[in-house]
């Protein structure tokens, strides 16, 4: 995947995407017209380069994710904990549980989450 961040309008054209897809091409442009108040030709412009990036496809008029939502928020996180800390989670949860106190509900959580990367 080429590149996976996206800017505000990209994030808000994305989820109409996610929200409704599949979808036929000419009823995306009638959303982002309603949506966005773009025209034909930016909805256009706009899925292409997204759709070069690997987050959707559009075949044969029909628009499609290539990646889930949680899938390319997935990628992104990977990424960010790549670039900043090196790839080290534990590093990452440092840094953030060092500026924010986590409750016994998101710790359990993490715990059950260590506990079931422990079983597979």
């Amino acid at each position: 995947m080429e590149e996976t961040k996206l800017g505000a309008i990209e994030s808000r054209f994305a989820d109409l995407i996610w929200q409704h897809a599949p979808l036929p091409s000419g009823e995306l442009v009638k959303l982002c017209q309603q949506e966005l108040s773009w025209k034909k030709s930016t909805t256009y412009t706009v899925l292409k380069k997204l759709c070069s990036r690997g987050i959707f496809r559009n075949e044969n008029g029909v628009v499609s994710a290539v990646l889930t939502r949680e899938e390319f928020h997935a990628i992104q996180s990977e990424r960010f904990v790549e670039e900043t800390f090196h790839g080290s989670l534990p590093a990452f949860l440092a840094a953030f549980t060092s500026r924010k106190k986590l409750s016994q509900e998101e710790i359990a959580q993490l715990q059950a989450l260590i506990d079931q990367s422990r079983r597979c």
